[in-house]
């Protein structure tokens, strides 16, 4: 039977953890202490050894030098079983649900005896409710937005009754209210004698609900100190390795709490665009789209839009509101239930879950490059070219990696994403569609991903950007659109203007301004 620790004692303490992967030193003697009744916040860049070290805690690796203890004596976690049957969960950033299966079987997978449906979808609503998630247990999980699917593995985690959760990113997948929603939960439940470990790039999520941060750098442990003694500068420094980058919004001169979004910024210019928009050839254009699922619900209705060449569009959207499948009527991958839809021969597509959608994680590199427009490819592949192709690729986008031959898995989350907008950009040269672009990305990625959209924009590519976080959709847009209830709305360009159209359909209107005219 798990226990709960008293507040304040060491729950788990790592000591000079290493881990190497092919002569890749991914922990260089890391170490963490963790108390009960407290959020820890593990930061770090992409490739910093933050999700190693808690693979390292769950069970997935062992760590070659180093000691772990759990409630003061020292462990080895064999497998996942092991760390579940000592209170310990982690909630991975890719998910691990069987997508065939409904939310009851998935959360009642590794569980002992007999399977009782009933009893499992009871056990999912008590769950999801203490929790604050919203959840139908019969749901099959390939149906499910992939917020959803997010509150289905917190709920699978906290299912087992665990006092420490491990949770990776999340929050890069919610909508705002439920992200906030989500950071009050892991407050309570800290608060109640358990524990969490926090791994975000979000700093204004980090500082504002952990007790304690640990900033991993190269796999190194660079910095630990009670949340109250910091600020975002001085973690964003030890995150960099000592190169500050401070936050401040260009409308109010305040800092915002969003590292990553200071390195956009920094590169962000807004006069977005020379030529005129009514001079520049429309790209990609729907008439009254819309689009009904398989059992005839409508999930988006009468969409009018235009993209012109030389031009980002933001969407923007809560989770379930249609947007998935407007973006993937845009990139050519559903048809229109009805209406008129003229796009491109070649979309480029950039998914938000590059894992499951984009990427074969265990082939080389230049197989992952030859999928784009595999399906109407014919004759003998030429891998040599692939090879070649792949080569450039990595040195145009800066993308991390031994080199052609080198394996998708191997690579960190933001060399993935480079990898797969890389791909898209480098084959269709007139269209981009991108959902989530900077899901799971430090603020270092999250600018190169950046970069490559404005020049892509700024070489006269249309681009549709849709994510979860309202500050990038502003940043990267030349025009926003929100999106409620299946219904697409213009809105202004302005955060605060095109939440309100997200919940209400409206275009939004703040300080005058109506949808249309302009931030």
């Amino acid at each position: 039977m798990v226990t709960t620790a008293p507040t304040g004692a060491v729950l788990l303490s790592l000591n000079g953890i290493a881990h190497t992967f092919g002569g890749v030193r991914a922990l260089d003697g890391a170490s963490l202490q963790v108390h009960a009744g407290s959020v820890h916040a593990l930061l770090g860049e992409n490739g910093a050894g933050k999700t190693t070290l808690m693979r390292v805690v769950f069970g997935l690796l062992r760590a070659q030098q180093g000691v772990m203890h759990w409630r003061g004596a020292p462990i080895t976690m064999r497998s996942p079983s092991d760390a579940l049957a000592n209170g310990i969960g982690m909630v991975h950033q890719h998910f691990t649900l069987v997508p065939s299966m409904t939310v009851a079987e998935n959360i009642a997978l590794g569980g002992h005896g007999g399977f009782d449906p009933q009893q499992a979808a009871d056990r999912v609503r008590d769950v999801a409710a203490r929790a604050g998630l919203v959840l139908d247990p019969n749901a099959r999980v390939q149906d499910l937005p992939v917020g959803a699917q997010q509150r289905c593995e917190i709920v699978k985690a906290l299912a087992r009754d665990v006092t420490l959760l491990i949770l990776d990113e999340p929050t890069a997948v919610l909508a705002p209210a439920e992200a906030a929603e989500l950071l009050r939960w892991i407050r309570g439940y800290a608060d109640a004698g358990n524990a969490v470990v926090l791994i975000t790039h979000k700093l204004r999520d980090a500082l504002a609900v952990a007790d304690d941060i640990t900033v991993l750098h190269r796999g190194r442990t660079v910095l630990t100190t009670p949340a109250r003694d910091t600020d975002q500068a001085r973690v964003a420094d030890a995150m960099l390795g000592g190169a500050t980058v401070r936050t401040v919004d260009a409308r109010t001169g305040s800092d915002t709490g969003h590292a990553r979004d200071a390195a956009a910024r920094m590169v962000h210019h807004e006069a977005t665009a020379s030529v005129p928009q009514t001079a520049r050839p429309t790209v990609i254009a729907l008439d009254a789209v819309s689009v009904r699922d398989a059992n005839g619900v409508a999930r988006v209705r009468s969409a009018t839009l235009q993209v012109r060449a030389g031009e980002i569009v933001g969407i923007g959207a809560v989770e379930g509101a249609g947007q998935h499948e407007l973006l993937r009527v845009l990139a050519g991958r559903l048809s229109p239930t009805s209406g008129s839809r003229v796009i491109p021969q070649s979309v480029g597509f950039v998914p938000e879950d590059r894992h499951r959608d984009a990427l074969l994680l265990d082939a080389p590199l230049f197989e992952n490059t030859a999928l784009q427009g595999a399906g109407a490819r014919r004759g003998v592949v030429d891998w040599n070219e692939f090879r070649a192709r792949t080569s450039a690729l990595l040195q145009r986008f800066d993308v991390r990696a031994s080199g052609a031959n080198a394996v998708a898995r191997t690579l960190s989350g933001g060399n993935q994403q480079k990898l797969v907008l890389g791909r898209e950009l480098e084959a269709a040269r007139e269209a981009l569609v991108v959902e989530n672009p900077s899901r799971g990305l430090d603020f270092v990625a999250t600018d190169a991903v950046h970069r490559a959209l404005r020049a892509a924009r700024d070489a006269g590519m249309a681009i549709v950007v849709y994510s979860s976080d309202l500050d990038e959709v502003v940043l990267l847009a030349d025009r926003v659109f929100a999106m409620h209830d299946g219904t697409l709305t213009e809105s202004v360009k302005h955060r605060d203007a095109l939440g309100r159209a997200m919940l209400s359909g409206g275009g939004g209107v703040i300080d005058g301004m109506t949808a249309g005219t302009g931030a």
